[in-house]
């Protein structure tokens, strides 16, 4: 199993919290995005820059991934497909996306993209905080404990 991190958009909190699981039970992740990625010297973390434009970080991952990799990502299409590929997926808020939730959660985005191209002015998510990177590391340690 290997760890995949769509990180055009990762929160600095999810990055970190994510590094210290990767170094703590030895298992190889890459953070994929189009621009650099600092990361801390260590043989199981690994950055991949991609080039510039819409989806190459998520195309770059599906390729990549392979069935039982564990993706971090907000992306909700990009779940959904790697999630059909046998692949495991968690946003940065810790909710983890399967088979029996992603078409409810493809339905609504599109739905709110609908609502905000129609000029209705959703709000959008609440501000990242320190509560959701708590709630993001008890998720991704549950997660851990049953794929390892």
């Amino acid at each position: 199993m290997k760890i995949w991190v769509d990180a055009d958009a990762c929160p600095l909190p999810i990055k970190e919290i994510i590094i210290r699981a990767a170094n703590r039970k030895k298992i190889h992740t890459t953070f994929v995005a189009n621009h650099f990625i600092k990361l801390p010297n260590s043989p199981y973390l690994h950055s991949l820059q991609v080039s510039q434009g819409f989806d190459v970080a998520d195309d770059e991952i599906v390729l990549r991934s392979e069935a039982g990799d564990l993706v971090m990502t907000q992306d909700i299409p990009l779940a959904a497909e790697l999630i059909e590929k046998g692949c495991f997926a968690i946003n940065p808020r810790g909710e983890q996306w399967t088979k029996n939730n992603i078409g409810a959660r493809l339905n609504m985005r599109d739905f709110m993209e609908t609502m905000r191209s129609s000029g209705v002015q959703s709000g959008g998510p609440a501000p990242f905080n320190k509560r959701d990177a708590n709630e993001f590391a008890n998720a991704l340690d549950r997660i851990l404990a049953k794929l390892i």
